[in-house]
């Protein structure tokens, strides 16, 4: 698979090399001129599609956003569960119940859903996908067709073909002026966005290592039990999708993907390869493709490197953070979690107080609401703003971190990005009544990653 920038010729080491200088700011310029807004009555219309948690979540910041008329007009999940529990959630919502209008007529179930649910919106308004990231480039070719803008959650793909289609998509969508975000809210913090000019200015002199950590018990789904459900073999992987490759690229792209993708970003760059180790050690009878275990090193084109670790095993050390290491000192990029960031600067590599030589003196904005109002604000200004790219990347670097340690060997992101594996090639067809593209053994359990014995995919 050859990727290529058509608008300029350049090949895939060039697109790697061009989109390595990752600017602070979170915009492309836009390909085309055309001017897409929100409907002429000036209220932007929200379709969500993918009721759990996050798109829960995605739909109150966009709710929330104080910047002109904004509603909340359709719904869609592949579960009837979902919908309710989203819909009751948001329309009774003292903050913003009175800007959802969700009949029931305007609430899909089924794998088409999503497409009902966009034709309820006019072209310039706002669709929100956060299903599992899996279907992200199905849906995401349907909004452009129907000059949608878009927020889509991260990671927005999970293997290399995948990665190299979604920029094929996207650039319908700079021609047509979409605005496109991606859930990387890390990008619009405004305390990272400091650390980044500081780091940049050479405040901590040239930056040689980075390290980044996501450890934590039992997170998510990511640990999946046997289906002693009624629900069919799809319905519960779908249910539990962070245990299934083909749907989210497991724990590490769902989890570790934010720590990768600021730590990088604070490079100003993104690595060119990497191997690691993983392992499962606590299964018990549990039937999902996740290590309990990853630790990634990815080395940058200078020779720098980030050592990224993560693990979900109760009863053992937890951090979330991730940090700078530069010739003069120590930055640390977030130390709390996602938000509060708590970024900070200090003399030498050891975080001592009487060292510290920066941090941020005001509360902390929240970063999900602050990539909603970025967005919205692009919107009604018309002004150039296109996330996929930087997302794609992030998640296509993150994936091969994966990929290293599932198959044991050192992969580079030219490599990863020819790699022809795709987890669910047929995902666009699926029905509520079709097989898994990840099948059961007689046992009841998956193909799981096999390091050095299967080596040139993650699984077979």
């Amino acid at each position: 698979m050859k990727l290529e920038n058509k608008s300029t010729g350049s090949s895939r080491r060039d697109f790697i090399k061009s989109t390595g200088q990752v600017a602070a700011a979170t915009t492309l310029v836009a390909a085309s001129a055309q001017h897409v807004h929100a409907a002429e009555d000036n209220t932007i219309r929200v379709a969500l599609v993918g009721c759990g948690g996050r798109g829960t979540g995605a739909a109150l910041n966009a709710l929330s956003v104080e910047n002109g008329p904004i509603q909340l007009v359709a719904l869609a999940d592949v579960f009837e569960k979902n919908i309710r529990s989203t819909h009751t959630s948001l329309s009774k919502h003292k903050r913003v119940g009175s800007k959802v209008d969700v009949p029931e007529e305007r609430q899909f179930i089924g794998f088409d859903g999503y497409k009902k649910a966009i034709d309820c919106l006019r072209p310039g308004d706002v669709v929100i996908f956060a299903t599992p990231p899996g279907f992200r480039w199905v849906h995401y070719t349907y909004a452009i067709e129907k000059g949608m803008n878009v927020f889509m959650e991260k990671p927005v793909t999970i293997d290399a073909p995948t990665s190299a289609r979604m920029l094929e998509i996207n650039k319908k969508a700079l021609d047509k002026n979409l605005k496109v975000g991606v859930g990387l809210m890390c990008r619009h913090c405004k305390v990272r966005q400091e650390l980044f000019d500081r780091i940049q200015n050479g405040e901590i002199g040239d930056v040689s290592l980075l390290r980044a950590y996501r450890m934590a018990g039992p997170t998510a789904s990511a640990a999946v039990p046997p289906n002693n459900t009624d629900l069919s073999e799809l319905q519960y992987q779908i249910k539990n999708f962070h245990g299934f490759l083909w749907l989210s690229g497991g724990a590490v792209s769902d989890f570790l993907i934010h720590n990768i993708d600021e730590a990088c970003w604070m490079k100003n760059d993104w690595p060119v390869r990497v191997h690691a180790v993983g392992g499962r050690h606590y299964r018990g009878d549990m039937i999902d493709q996740n290590f309990d275990s990853y630790g990634m090193e990815y080395t940058f084109a200078d020779g720098a490197k980030l050592l990224v670790d993560g693990r979900t095993i109760a009863g053992c050390k937890q951090e979330f953070a991730s940090y700078a290491h530069g010739s003069k000192g120590l930055a640390v990029i977030s130390s709390a979690s996602h938000t509060p960031a708590k970024s900070r600067i200090y003399e030498g590599h050891n975080m001592d107080k009487s060292k510290l030589l920066w941090d941020w003196p005001e509360r902390e904005e929240n970063p999900y609401q602050l990539e909603w109002n970025d967005l919205i604000a692009a919107i009604r200004d018309d002004t150039p703003y296109n996330e996929v790219q930087r997302g794609v990347m992030a998640s296509a670097v993150t994936s091969m971190g994966r990929m290293a340690a599932h198959t044991g060997q050192e992969i580079t992101l030219e490599k990863f990005m020819s790699h022809d594996h795709e987890f669910a090639p047929n995902i666009a067809d699926l029905t509520l009544g079709s097989d898994s593209p990840l099948k059961a053994n007689p046992d009841g359990r998956y193909s799981i990653p096999m390091p050095g014995l299967v080596k040139k995919q993650e699984y077979l």
